[in-house]
């Protein structure tokens, strides 16, 4: 139902291995296909319409209500007298564009706590930009946000309205100045909206609850947590990094007779001195309050694990889905200090002794990584990789995946990389198939089109062809010009490409690959 994620049975690992950033959503039943078509040529051009119309006048009264308005009024004295009306009015009409794209109702448990007793909300888990629905029927209270939201078209005069709390990148002492103007505000005598965070940082898939962030736990006052749900029966509203785009999830969302939407509100929690004092503490126990609210996991995944997956899928590394459980497990096992998997390439043995890298058994894969073949973890991070229970798996895939996440600057270099992984002889010149699986593995380029890369580069009809010799080849390729992006020709042809279907986000963006490429996962994401 919320695109929850269920570990394979027998995993002593199952809240780690879930994936939160990892959506599904496609439309199975004849009965779903045939609705959907019928939506979007009758309801949904009337909902577009009726959602341009509010939108448009609630952004007209958030302009009139910002006249004569400074950025320094908005920081230092809350809105009073009519400005403080129109915000009602404003969550009127929010509410009423949120009605016209389906969500009719939303149903809340719990009661809503005063400024004063809790300065601030904590709202979690944040799975989509259709949060902004609780946020509008929580009373508008002022968000903490990026500066630059402040700027966007429409929305931004509406978030300025909410008196939030930017944040600013490039000041270095901005989350400095963002908690002690929330203690400001909290202490203030002054009629001040309560501030509401989302402190998971990014969205997830709601299958638990990642590693919260501490900003808003440093001011150490006291914190209303509230939870949201949607339970309905197609998930359209989840945003990751990996699943559908934005326009997809709006699309099949307006072609949904009805979307559902619960938000709880907890018991306001006061922390104890220790938990003032201790910013990580205070946000742990909060977290698992949460957690056990909403009969969900918690799991060490953070906001950085996001940024991970977002330089993977900008390397257009193939198999993303597992990096992030490739990392945890990697963690347990204590592979990122002991730097096994860099030592063991660079002091590959080679000839007819070596163990051949393309089938390594769970015994042989422990050894490699002198780690202990008896932890669950070694298990579980060797299952990733194996293919239909054989018992055997590619350990050069392995090898890649975590040698291009810590090691690799730019696409080109995993390429690199991937040649000195997949040469079996050690003097730096690969055969055709060779050449072939390097490059299916690094850059996702089908098995037809790497033998035919081949054919052209090993013109002279050697049998066998060297980094260098690709290198000089893909220059003059245009569809090796993402390769070369400090290049001009190349930097625009990439422009142009994802232009027309960018990397992160667009559906329908999937990597090409045959079925023995493919990595089994022992996590699925269950779509409902």
């Amino acid at each position: 139902m919320n695109g929850k994620m269920h570990p394979h049975p027998g995993d002593e690992f199952p809240s780690d291995l879930l994936n939160p950033f990892v959506h599904r959503l496609e439309l199975t039943s004849t009965y779903d296909k045939i609705k959907t078509a019928l939506f979007t040529v009758t309801v949904l051009p009337l909902r577009v319409v009726a959602i341009a119309v509010l939108l448009v006048l609630a952004w007209l009264l958030a302009y009139i209500g910002l006249i004569g308005v400074t950025e320094e009024d908005l920081r230092t004295k809350p809105m009073t007298g009519w400005r403080k009306d129109t915000r009602s009015a404003l969550c009127f009409l929010m509410r009423g564009l949120f009605a016209a794209g389906g969500f009719h109702r939303v149903h809340v448990k719990g009661r809503q706590a005063g400024a004063k007793e809790a300065p601030v909300l904590a709202v979690a888990p944040h799975s989509s930009y259709f949060d902004a629905l609780p946020v509008v029927c929580l009373g508008a209270p002022s968000v903490v946000a990026k500066g630059e939201t402040g700027y966007l078209p429409f929305f931004g005069k509406l978030i300025n309205y909410t008196q939030p709390v930017y944040v600013w990148r490039e000041d270095p002492n901005s989350r400095q100045k963002s908690i002690k103007e929330i203690v400001q505000r909290a202490t203030s005598p002054l009629d001040w909206p309560q501030v509401l965070i989302f402190p998971e940082g990014t969205c997830t898939n709601r299958s638990c609850l990642i590693t919260f962030k501490h900003g808003a736990f440093y001011p150490g006052v006291p914190i209303q947590p509230v939870c949201i749900r949607y339970p309905n029966k197609l998930d359209t509203v989840t945003w990751t990094w990996e699943g559908p785009g934005a326009l997809k999830l709006l699309w099949m969302t307006l072609t949904q007779p009805h979307s559902s939407c619960e938000i709880e509100f907890l018991p306001v929690y006061v922390p104890s001195e220790e938990e003032k004092n201790n910013p990580k503490l205070y946000a742990e126990n909060v977290r698992h309050l949460m957690a056990k609210a909403l009969n969900i996991p918690v799991s060490d995944y953070t906001y950085n694990d996001c940024r991970l997956l977002s330089r993977v899928k900008q390397m257009r590394l193939p198999h993303t889905t597992n990096v992030l459980e490739v990392q945890k497990l990697r963690t347990k096992l204590g592979l990122n200090e002991s730097c096994a998997e860099d030592r063991l390439v660079s002091e590959r043995p080679h000839g007819p002794l070596a163990v051949d890298w393309s089938a390594v058994s769970l015994a042989q894969f422990a050894n490699c990584l002198c780690i202990d073949i008896k932890d669950p973890a070694t298990q579980l991070l060797f299952q990733l990789y194996e293919k239909d229970g054989s018992g055997v798996i590619d350990l050069r895939e392995y090898l890649l995946c975590v040698l291009a996440v810590s090691k690799a600057s730019t696409t080109l270099e995993m390429v690199e990389m991937a040649f000195q992984i997949y040469d079996r002889s050690g003097v730096g010149r690969l055969g055709v198939q060779e050449t072939a699986e390097a490059l299916h593995n690094s850059v996702a380029v089908t098995w037809e089109d790497a033998y035919d890369v081949f054919r052209h580069v090993d013109h002279d009809g050697k049998g066998q062809i060297t980094f260098a010799d690709f290198e000089e080849y893909a220059r003059r390729r245009s569809e090796f010009s993402y390769l070369f992006p400090g290049d001009h020709r190349s930097q625009n042809e990439v422009k142009f490409k994802e232009t027309l279907c960018p990397d992160i986000g667009i559906p329908g963006n999937s990597v090409k690959s045959s079925p023995s490429a493919q990595v089994t996962l022992r996590t699925k994401n269950k779509v409902q």
